[in-house]
Protein backbone atom coordinates (compact mmCIF):
# COMPACT_ATOMS: atom_id res chain seq x y z
CA UNK A 1 0.00 0.00 0.00
CA UNK A 2 2.67 2.26 0.32
CA UNK A 3 4.27 1.55 -2.77
CA UNK A 4 0.82 2.80 -4.23
CA UNK A 5 0.63 6.10 -2.50
CA UNK A 6 4.56 7.03 -3.57
CA UNK A 7 3.23 6.16 -7.56
CA UNK A 8 0.19 7.64 -7.14
CA UNK A 9 2.01 10.82 -5.73
CA UNK A 10 5.35 10.47 -8.19
CA UNK A 11 2.52 10.58 -10.99
CA UNK A 12 0.92 13.57 -9.40
CA UNK A 13 3.93 15.06 -9.13
CA UNK A 14 5.14 14.49 -12.56
CA UNK A 15 1.37 15.66 -13.97
CA UNK A 16 1.66 18.94 -12.28
CA UNK A 17 5.62 19.29 -13.47
CA UNK A 18 4.27 18.49 -17.05
CA UNK A 19 1.10 21.53 -16.75
CA UNK A 20 3.95 24.18 -15.60
CA UNK A 21 6.23 22.65 -18.33
CA UNK A 22 3.44 23.13 -20.93
CA UNK A 23 2.03 26.94 -19.45
CA UNK A 24 5.96 27.64 -19.98
CA UNK A 25 6.01 26.47 -23.61
CA UNK A 26 2.95 28.32 -23.99
CA UNK A 27 3.81 31.27 -22.98
CA UNK A 28 7.20 31.36 -24.68
CA UNK A 29 5.45 30.58 -27.83
CA UNK A 30 2.94 33.57 -27.20
CA UNK A 31 5.91 35.61 -26.72
CA UNK A 32 7.42 34.05 -30.00
CA UNK A 33 4.17 34.65 -32.36
CA UNK A 34 4.62 38.41 -31.17
CA UNK A 35 6.32 40.17 -33.99
CA UNK A 36 8.55 42.69 -32.35
CA UNK A 37 10.75 44.94 -34.64
CA UNK A 38 14.15 46.58 -32.62
CA UNK A 39 14.30 50.24 -32.63
CA UNK A 40 16.86 51.80 -31.05
CA UNK A 41 18.63 48.23 -29.70
CA UNK A 42 15.46 47.39 -27.92
CA UNK A 43 12.17 45.18 -29.23
CA UNK A 44 9.23 47.08 -29.87
CA UNK A 45 6.26 45.05 -28.68
CA UNK A 46 2.87 45.04 -30.35
CA UNK A 47 0.95 44.29 -27.01
CA UNK A 48 2.45 47.71 -25.24
CA UNK A 49 1.35 51.21 -25.92
CA UNK A 50 3.34 53.46 -27.92
CA UNK A 51 5.18 55.19 -24.74
CA UNK A 52 5.46 51.76 -23.31
CA UNK A 53 7.40 50.98 -26.06
CA UNK A 54 9.41 54.37 -27.02
CA UNK A 55 10.88 54.30 -23.13
CA UNK A 56 13.15 51.96 -23.97
CA UNK A 57 14.74 52.63 -27.53
CA UNK A 58 17.71 54.16 -27.11
CA UNK A 59 17.55 56.18 -30.70
CA UNK A 60 14.26 58.22 -28.67
CA UNK A 61 15.59 59.55 -25.23
CA UNK A 62 15.20 63.18 -26.33
CA UNK A 63 11.34 62.01 -27.92
CA UNK A 64 10.56 60.64 -24.38
CA UNK A 65 11.52 63.20 -22.11
CA UNK A 66 9.91 65.81 -24.76
CA UNK A 67 6.56 63.91 -24.56
CA UNK A 68 7.16 63.96 -20.94
CA UNK A 69 7.77 67.83 -20.54
CA UNK A 70 4.66 68.02 -23.05
CA UNK A 71 2.54 66.04 -20.47
CA UNK A 72 1.35 64.06 -23.51
CA UNK A 73 2.31 60.37 -21.63
CA UNK A 74 -1.43 60.25 -20.78
CA UNK A 75 -2.66 60.48 -24.26
CA UNK A 76 -0.24 58.36 -26.04
CA UNK A 77 -0.78 55.53 -23.39
CA UNK A 78 -4.35 55.93 -24.21
CA UNK A 79 -6.52 53.85 -26.42
CA UNK A 80 -6.19 55.71 -29.90
CA UNK A 81 -5.38 54.46 -32.25
CA UNK A 82 -2.14 56.25 -33.53
CA UNK A 83 0.23 57.10 -35.69
CA UNK A 84 3.35 58.41 -34.62
CA UNK A 85 5.74 60.10 -37.15
CA UNK A 86 8.74 59.27 -34.30
CA UNK A 87 12.06 61.41 -34.60
CA UNK A 88 15.25 59.91 -33.63
CA UNK A 89 17.85 61.55 -31.22
CA UNK A 90 19.55 62.23 -34.43
CA UNK A 91 16.68 63.96 -36.15
CA UNK A 92 16.55 66.47 -32.72
CA UNK A 93 20.12 67.03 -32.85
CA UNK A 94 19.63 68.87 -36.58
CA UNK A 95 17.70 71.55 -35.11
CA UNK A 96 19.90 74.59 -34.07
CA UNK A 97 21.71 74.10 -31.16
CA UNK A 98 20.05 74.73 -27.90
CA UNK A 99 16.37 74.45 -29.55
CA UNK A 100 15.47 70.98 -27.58
CA UNK A 101 17.09 72.65 -24.34
CA UNK A 102 14.64 75.55 -24.80
CA UNK A 103 11.67 73.63 -25.84
CA UNK A 104 11.12 71.25 -23.29
CA UNK A 105 10.92 74.34 -20.40
CA UNK A 106 8.04 74.50 -18.23
CA UNK A 107 7.07 78.52 -20.26
CA UNK A 108 7.29 76.93 -23.50
CA UNK A 109 5.14 73.78 -22.99
CA UNK A 110 2.48 74.70 -25.97
CA UNK A 111 5.30 75.31 -28.77
CA UNK A 112 6.42 72.14 -27.61
CA UNK A 113 2.53 70.48 -27.70
CA UNK A 114 2.24 71.87 -30.90
CA UNK A 115 5.63 70.48 -32.00
CA UNK A 116 5.21 66.96 -31.45
CA UNK A 117 0.98 66.63 -31.87
CA UNK A 118 2.35 67.65 -35.24
CA UNK A 119 3.96 64.05 -35.87
CA UNK A 120 0.78 61.96 -34.72
CA UNK A 121 -2.16 61.35 -36.87
CA UNK A 122 -5.27 60.08 -35.32
CA UNK A 123 -5.70 56.18 -36.66
CA UNK A 124 -3.70 53.36 -37.95
CA UNK A 125 -1.81 53.91 -40.78
CA UNK A 126 0.48 51.38 -42.12
CA UNK A 127 3.51 52.15 -44.42
CA UNK A 128 1.14 50.43 -47.68
CA UNK A 129 -1.93 53.15 -46.03
CA UNK A 130 0.88 55.83 -46.18
CA UNK A 131 1.89 54.60 -50.27
CA UNK A 132 -1.54 54.34 -50.86
CA UNK A 133 -1.75 58.25 -49.99
CA UNK A 134 1.43 59.17 -51.81
CA UNK A 135 -0.13 58.33 -54.98
CA UNK A 136 -3.25 60.11 -54.77
CA UNK A 137 -0.69 62.86 -53.76
CA UNK A 138 -2.53 63.10 -50.25
CA UNK A 139 -2.08 64.79 -47.05
CA UNK A 140 -2.59 63.68 -43.65
CA UNK A 141 -4.63 65.96 -41.22
CA UNK A 142 -2.51 65.65 -38.02
CA UNK A 143 -3.75 65.92 -33.97
CA UNK A 144 -2.35 69.54 -33.74
CA UNK A 145 -4.65 70.49 -36.85
CA UNK A 146 -1.87 71.18 -39.67
CA UNK A 147 -1.33 68.86 -42.89
CA UNK A 148 1.60 66.53 -43.23
CA UNK A 149 2.26 66.10 -47.35
CA UNK A 150 3.30 62.14 -47.99
CA UNK A 151 5.03 61.42 -50.69
CA UNK A 152 7.30 58.41 -52.33
CA UNK A 153 10.83 57.75 -53.53
CA UNK A 154 12.87 55.07 -54.15
CA UNK A 155 10.13 52.90 -52.55
CA UNK A 156 10.54 55.18 -49.02
CA UNK A 157 8.47 57.09 -47.62
CA UNK A 158 9.06 61.05 -46.96
CA UNK A 159 6.39 63.53 -45.11
CA UNK A 160 7.21 67.42 -45.90
CA UNK A 161 5.61 69.54 -43.23
CA UNK A 162 3.99 73.09 -43.43
CA UNK A 163 7.67 75.02 -43.52
CA UNK A 164 8.80 72.65 -46.92
CA UNK A 165 10.86 70.17 -44.23
CA UNK A 166 11.34 66.63 -45.69
CA UNK A 167 11.31 63.63 -42.98
CA UNK A 168 11.94 60.09 -44.14
CA UNK A 169 10.44 56.98 -42.99
CA UNK A 170 13.70 55.35 -41.71
CA UNK A 171 11.80 52.39 -39.85
CA UNK A 172 7.86 51.82 -40.91
CA UNK A 173 5.21 49.70 -39.30
CA UNK A 174 5.93 49.25 -35.42
CA UNK A 175 2.98 47.86 -34.72
CA UNK A 176 1.80 49.15 -30.89
CA UNK A 177 -1.61 47.99 -28.41
CA UNK A 178 -3.02 51.41 -29.51
CA UNK A 179 -1.45 52.22 -32.66
CA UNK A 180 1.70 52.71 -35.04
CA UNK A 181 5.09 54.44 -35.14
CA UNK A 182 7.15 54.90 -37.98
CA UNK A 183 10.66 56.49 -37.03
CA UNK A 184 11.75 59.18 -39.15
CA UNK A 185 14.77 61.00 -39.43
CA UNK A 186 13.91 64.73 -39.34
CA UNK A 187 12.11 66.86 -36.82
CA UNK A 188 8.87 67.99 -38.66
CA UNK A 189 7.63 71.89 -37.93
CA UNK A 190 4.30 72.71 -37.95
Amino acid sequence: MPRKLFTAAAAGLAIAFAAGGLASAQMAAMAHKEKTVQVGGAPMYPSKNIVQNAVNSKDHTTLVAAVKAAGLVDTLSSPGPFTVFAPTNEAFAKLPAGTVETLVKPENKATLTKILTYHVVAGRMSSADLMAKARMGGDLTTVEGETLKVSAKNGAVWLTDSKGGMSKVTIANVNQSNGVIHVVDTVLMP
